[in-house]
């Protein structure tokens, strides 16, 4: 059975250009507000406060891991002792490669493993707005467990470092979204999933993308009348069924035209459509230009 939260996942392609270990101590603030990537921490020992724009601030304990997926101003401060108001602590890089924050020759009371990961999907905006603004998961022992994983890994100059980073933040990112899901904190995506009739319709749409799927298909999937699927979807989801079965096959579509292993023919049956022709016609009026245009630009970069 397809198992869509992991295939978002997978197209979202999570990287990891920056992972760092950082120690803190006393009093600090660090604040950013030239965020271009995705930020994520998890708190391996003491306490911190985390402020994001547009959420109320949140205490970290140790073991909390937060994940911003939509891109947005924070601050991390310490919790006890407060920050005098207007302190900003600039981070200080250490020759052990571990970063400095706050009274740099005291004794370390907040640890954190921070870093910054980017979505290489060109749909990241659309796939990333069927999961959560802010993902905050405390208390989960597998959690806690791969982030030090990635933290021996990070520190360590071993092959294919990189490539382990960027997998192991993979599995990190489904199981904060697994642990979301049973949360108030849920997403689009999870609320449908979570949803029994909902969720059978999202998961028969994953699971056979070519299928000339309708909204009475649909409905029977969901087991409602088809009034009450397409209300009931619409609500919870935020796009009408087929809406989001255009969206899906079309993320799908430039995902194989990315990869350049798939020829128009080809794609046009894989998402369900019966001609190159009207692949190309949908494509091209979803997406702006037809497939073998975005094929060429997507190769140039």
């Amino acid at each position: 059975m397809t198992d869509p939260l992991s295939e978002v996942i997978s197209l979202l392609r999570p990287q990891a250009p920056s992972t760092k270990l950082a120690h803190a101590s006393g009093p600090f603030r660090v604040c950013r507000d030239d965020v271009d990537e995705v930020f994520y921490c998890m708190l391996l020992a003491g306490q911190a406060k985390l402020e994001v724009d547009g959420h109320a601030p949140v205490n970290l304990t140790a073991g909390s891991f937060v994940l911003i997926p939509v891109i947005a101003p924070f601050a991390v401060s310490s919790l006890i002792p407060p920050p005098p108001t207007g302190l900003v602590s600039q981070p200080v890089a250490g020759v052990d490669g571990i970063t400095r924050i706050g009274t740099l020759d005291g004794p370390v009371e907040v640890e954190m493993l921070v870093g910054h990961c980017s979505f290489g999907s060109p749909d990241a905006a659309l796939l990333v707005s069927l999961l959560p603004d802010m993902i905050l998961v405390q208390g989960e022992d597998r959690l806690a467990a791969l982030a030090a994983m990635v933290q021996s890994e990070a520190r360590a100059d071993r092959p294919a470092r990189d490539a382990v980073v960027e997998h192991l933040l993979q599995i990190i990112l489904i199981e904060a979204f697994r642990s979301t899901a049973q949360t108030n904190e849920t997403s689009a995506l999870i609320s449908g999933l979570t949803d029994a009739r909902v969720g059978a319709a999202i998961r028969a749409i994953h699971a056979a993308p070519d299928h000339p799927w309708t909204v009475p298909k649909l409905a029977r999937e969901a087991g409602l009348s088809r009034s009450a699927f397409f209300a009931r979807f619409s609500r919870i989801v935020g796009v009408a069924p087929m809406g989001y079965v255009l969206n899906w096959r079309m993320t799908l579509a430039k995902d194989m035209l990315r990869l350049g292993n798939h020829g128009i023919a080809e794609i046009s049956e894989r998402i369900g459509y019966g001609s190159a022709s009207a692949f190309s016609t949908a494509f091209a009026r979803h997406v702006g230009a037809p497939p073998g245009e975005y094929a060429k630009m997507a190769a140039a970069g």
